[in-house]
């Protein structure tokens, strides 16, 4: 069994590879495979062409973030230890990925991100994953160096490694065997909260999620669905819903999804003011297809689970201590 590979995930994506691809390839000690979604472009073409060196595993249709990386992971069952997707937008340094998993071993992490800073923002972190994931008692998301709309100027300030709730989709490592136990992401999400939904199911058996912002990477973000696509907002908020279902018992999830209808129904009264009704409409379509059960939601915790924090972190609202006490960075909230 070889120890890592290094797997992107592509959808209609030949000008994002032809960007960032080549960069990639020679920044890669472990072998590098392409999933495809069943591109319509001219993806395949481009793969084909300039590097036929990299595994290319293409799908029947196109399943998503979650579908698209649990389905062809399956073509690589029992070959590999570890994991690395990487969204084909990154940026990466010189010997990032062998000091990734020697960190993960190290630290004996089951998943894992590296620090994840912005590429059109200089400086700045970047806001899918920052440096490490963490949920409020309500089960919102936010990182070290991001709590929702403020994104933090990198000043070194996170760059110790610790374990967090959560680590980024934007590049993941995780061990291929705990993985595939608990069947990967669930292709029902289809895109984003996948990864936090899995961690969730990681730490509740006991694993380890870390950060290791010794290693850096720069995402570009956006470039499968921008902020502006209200099917962004929609996927948000839905997923949130099945994550919490997934994760809580009953009992808990009831109370939490009696604070969180007022929360984001005043969110979704924001994006109708400083958005448009498109955005609003998404927040109300997520909640009505959760609540007719559109969706099915598979492995439903049935042991009870006392809380969603992170370690020994009081329980808090982030919505609380940003909106009314304004508290902006992840520090303050400490």
């Amino acid at each position: 069994m070889r120890k890592a590979a290094i797997v992107i995930l592509n959808f209609n994506g030949e000008k994002v590879l032809s960007r960032f691809l080549p960069s990639i390839v020679s920044l890669c000690n472990y072998p590098l495979v392409l999933i495809d979604n069943h591109s319509t472009d001219g993806s395949l073409t481009y793969l084909r062409k300039n590097f036929p060196e990299v595994q290319l595993i293409a799908l029947a249709q196109n399943w998503g973030y979650s579908g698209g990386y649990t389905y062809g992971l399956e073509k690589l069952k029992g070959q590999y230890e570890y994991y690395i997707l990487l969204n084909s937008d990154v940026s990466l340094t010189p010997g990032w990925d062998v000091a990734f998993i020697a960190q993960m071993e190290k630290y004996c992490a089951t998943a894992a991100q590296p620090k994840v800073l912005s590429l059109s923002d200089k400086g700045f972190f970047d806001y899918a994953g920052a440096s490490g994931g963490y949920l409020d008692l309500l089960g919102y998301p936010f990182c070290r160096g991001r709590i929702l709309h403020t994104v933090e100027k990198d000043m070194g300030q996170y760059n110790d490694a610790v374990e967090v709730d959560w680590a980024s989709g934007a590049c993941f490592g995780v061990s291929a065997q705990n993985f595939h136990e608990l069947g990967g992401f669930d292709p029902s999400f289809f895109a984003h909260m996948e990864e936090i939904d899995l961690c969730l199911q990681l730490r509740t058996k006991g694993n380890k999620i870390f950060v290791f912002p010794d290693i850096t990477v720069y995402h570009l973000g956006g470039g499968t669905l921008p902020k502006s696509n209200p099917m962004k907002t929609y996927l948000n908020f839905r997923n949130s819903l099945m994550m919490l279902r997934k994760n809580l018992t009953p009992f808990v999830f009831f109370k939490v999804i009696m604070i969180r209808i007022f929360l984001d129904a005043a969110a979704a009264m924001h994006l109708l003011l400083t958005e448009n009704k498109a955005h609003a409409g998404a927040v109300i379509k997520a909640y009505w297809h959760f609540l007719r059960g559109k969706t099915r939601i598979k492995n439903i915790v049935k042991t009870p689970q006392n809380k969603l924090t992170v370690l020994d972190k009081p329980l808090f609202s982030i919505i609380w201590s940003y909106y009314l006490k304004g508290k902006r960075t992840f520090a303050s909230m400490r």
